[in-house]
């Protein structure tokens, strides 16, 4: 790589990032800590009824987003789940996730596997003798793809991992890692009370322009409980604390209520965050022929991003 070239990719790196450090909540305070830049995707929540509850999930984990929030979660499900998610940032990024969740006969507990993207418009190859542009275009991404498995010990006690690989690329410059995730759900057995806790992304630093980088690490831990569970209606509140690696403590906190189990409202604040605060959401859930069982779940999230533009995500849960 000539040394105009490698100018330009350097610069492309740097804009990408702060494009992307601001939507994963870090903003300013993670160059306090820049030996942890690599995997910044692993850092966003997936699925739209998360969102809307302020990412406050570790707790509730109770559908195919399980795999990224708790993999213990998935252990409590009763039988297939397919989610697909997708969420327009600011700046032309858009988050795509797909996960899938299944038992095997002869495996006891649950299988997950997922697939997310986040990928950015091309843009235009600069370098200082042509700051107008070369004629040659890049594109920039990270990609990620996970296994899970988890399995109830006791009939209120369940635990689960996932492994995950990790590609960063930005024009012909690449990376990639390999993490694991550990979660544990506690079902305390009163007003549906749960307590859920996981640790996110121990492994491997990811090696960028020769450079060795740190995952970002998080533990989260978190309850929730049932407030209302009266005829029709159900009222759910849910609490996360949040420590990551590379910045300050976060505090999530999200509540649901839902209307004959078919029409969800939701809403949830994100505490101590630079450019993330209020947050809010609906659901609709319909049945389905694949069986009688089979059920789908539309949601939508809106999330304020302060400064930024708001996101918006849509994702759709389908259980059979």
């Amino acid at each position: 790589m000539g040394e105009p070239r490698r100018h330009s990719v350097k610069r492309a790196m740097m804009v990408a990032i702060c494009l992307l450090l601001p939507l994963t909540a870090e903003g300013a305070q993670i160059f306090e800590k820049v030996g942890t830049l690599g995997g910044q995707s692993l850092k966003i929540g997936v699925g739209a009824r998360a969102a809307a509850m302020g990412d406050a999930y570790v707790a509730i984990a109770d559908d195919a987003t399980a795999v990224y929030w708790n993999p213990a979660g998935i252990a409590r499900l009763s039988g297939q789940s397919v989610t697909l998610n997708h969420t327009a940032w600011p700046a032309d990024i858009l988050f795509d996730q797909a996960a899938y969740v299944f038992s095997i006969k002869w495996i006891p507990g649950m299988l997950g596997v997922n697939v997310r993207a986040l990928t950015m418009s091309r843009d235009i190859v600069r370098t200082t003798y042509q700051p107008e542009g070369t004629g040659d275009t890049f594109d920039a991404g990270e990609w990620a793809y996970g296994i899970s498995y988890a399995r109830s010990l006791t009939d209120k006690f369940s635990a689960g991992f996932s492994a995950n690989y990790v590609q960063t690329g930005l024009a012909d410059v690449k990376g990639k890692s390999t993490t694991f995730d550990f979660g544990t759900l506690y079902d305390i057995g009163v007003l549906g009370a749960k307590i859920g806790m996981s640790i996110q992304n121990i492994g491997s630093d990811m090696t960028f322009l020769n450079e060795k980088v740190k995952m970002p690490t998080f533990f989260r831990v978190g309850g929730s409980v049932s407030l209302l569970q009266s005829g029709d209606s159900r009222l759910i509140s849910s609490a996360e604390f949040t420590h990551p690696s590379d910045n300050s403590e976060k505090v999530n906190w999200g509540a649901e209520y839902a209307f004959h189990d078919y029409l969800f409202l939701r809403g949830g604040y994100k505490f101590n965050y630079d450019t993330e605060g209020m947050t809010a959401g609906l659901g609709v859930k319909f049945p389905l022929t694949l069986s009688k069982a089979s059920v789908a779940r539309l949601d939508y999230a809106y999330q304020d991003l302060k400064l930024l533009t708001a996101a918006h995500r849509v994702s759709v849960n389908v259980s059979f």
